[in-house]
């Protein structure tokens, strides 16, 4: 119905325009041809007036005809010599404006009914003669309707034609429309990674293609970011739970009731870890938003054996409980790779606070250190999503975060600081 809608708007402005030139067109030639009509009986008209005074002359003190006897000029064509009419049959209809016109003894002209009169004065010594001479204007009116309804005639087929042209190609343009539609639901059902590639864009529907393009390819990415964060959120979630489930099966088996301890623990982890995924990652910097770098970095460590040396009085530009949810699962995959020691220390340089993780394990591979933080990739047991959600959270606030292959396990974290956003 839209595109009907469309069509219909676009057929429907062609026409208007159409039947607005088609207007102008009809009404500038009739009046240029009404003009031209004009001249051409003016012309006739002196014409004629000019053949009678060639015929005049005087003869023994009377103005008489050369040639006489042409009775077609009689009814169309009267010589007045000093106020009385010498040639010519003047009929009873036009007498009247006949005899005014010779009397007046100027060149002039006008219309009587369907007849144009014309006086034309003939210069003789001693005497008064004036020629008058009529035109008829039925031939030319005819020529004028004639023309004029041939005009609409061909306007109207102009206006037919504008609208069937017009029709067709907006038909076929969104017939390409259509096309795409057709295949993007049937992408959509089975091949939802296909796109139109319609090359470099020639005309609308080429930057259409490309667009929808960019589009498809935005969701597409969305979508594949949701199923990231669900297996970030499983792979999270899943470790607190075992724990919990390994408690209550060893409290089963022993007789003895879990250890509060341990359920608190496990749930607190629990609890971090659905605010740090579902809270900390949309979290984004403020004005105003800071905290204490050395403070932050001592309660993710939580009572691990690792090694803190960050300077006091560093603050940095996000919130304490982010800088936690960064570090948190950068340290357990220190521990977990480690031989003995894992080290925090902290420097400040211009770009902003930078934590570096350390540990004396192997380290990272320097062919995959640029793939270490993507969902899937891992260096061990696991699944590889630790790191996926470090990368998450800090680029959900503008945290730089890259892992270093200098032969142990380094990760560097850049926080910015207060006066960066400043």
């Amino acid at each position: 119905m839209g595109v009907t809608g469309f069509r219909g708007r676009v057929v429907a402005l062609a026409v208007l325009i159409a039947t607005a030139v088609v207007a102008v067109l009809v009404v500038v030639s009739h009046v240029l041809l009404s003009q031209v009509i004009d001249a051409d009986a003016n012309a006739l008209a002196h014409s004629r007036a000019e053949a009678v005074a060639a015929n005049v002359t005087v003869r023994k003190g009377h103005v008489a005809l050369i040639e006489g006897g042409n009775e077609a000029l009689d009814t169309v064509a009267w010589v007045y010599a000093d106020g009385h009419l010498v040639d010519g049959l003047v009929p009873g209809d036009v007498r009247d404006r006949v005899e005014a016109l010779a009397d007046s003894g100027r060149s002039q002209s006008t219309t009587v009914g369907n007849y144009l009169l014309h006086a034309q004065p003939i210069p003789l010594e001693g005497h008064h003669v004036v020629a008058v001479v009529r035109v008829d204007l039925t031939p030319y009116e005819t020529s004028e309707q004639r023309s004029l309804a041939m005009s609409l005639i061909l306007g109207g087929i102009s206006i037919l034609l504008a609208g069937v042209v017009a029709r067709l190609v907006v038909g076929r343009a969104l017939r390409v429309v259509h096309e795409m539609a057709a295949l993007a639901d049937d992408w959509g059902e089975h091949e939802p990674g296909r796109r139109f590639d319609l090359g470099v864009p020639r005309d609308e529907f080429g930057e259409l293609g490309r667009t929808l393009d960019r589009l498809l390819d935005r969701v597409d990415n969305a979508l594949a970011d949701e199923r990231r964060l669900t297996d970030e959120i499983a792979h999270e979630l899943r470790t607190p739970l075992t724990a919990l489930r390994g408690e209550a099966q060893l409290a089963q088996l022993s007789g003895h009731q879990v250890a509060p301890e341990a359920v608190l623990t496990e749930v607190d982890r629990l609890n971090t870890a659905i605010t740090t995924i579902l809270s900390a990652a949309r979290t984004r910097i403020g004005a105003g938003t800071r905290c204490d770098l050395r403070a932050a970095a001592r309660q993710a460590i939580a009572g691990r054996s690792i090694e803190l040396a960050v300077p006091a009085d560093v603050d940095v530009a996000v919130a304490g409980e982010l800088v936690v949810a960064v570090l948190s699962p950068l340290l357990e995959n220190a521990l977990r790779h480690a031989n003995a020691r894992v080290q925090v220390t902290a420097r400040v340089e211009p770009q902003g606070a930078v934590i570096d993780v350390l540990d004396d394990g192997p380290g990272f591979d320097p062919a995959e250190v640029d793939r270490v933080f993507e969902a899937g990739v891992t260096s061990g047991d696991g699944h590889g999503l630790g790191l996926a959600v470090v990368k998450r959270l800090a680029a959900s606030a503008g945290v730089a975060v890259r892992a270093v292959a200098d032969g142990h396990g380094r990760v560097e974290v850049t926080f910015p600081t207060p006066e960066e956003i400043a």
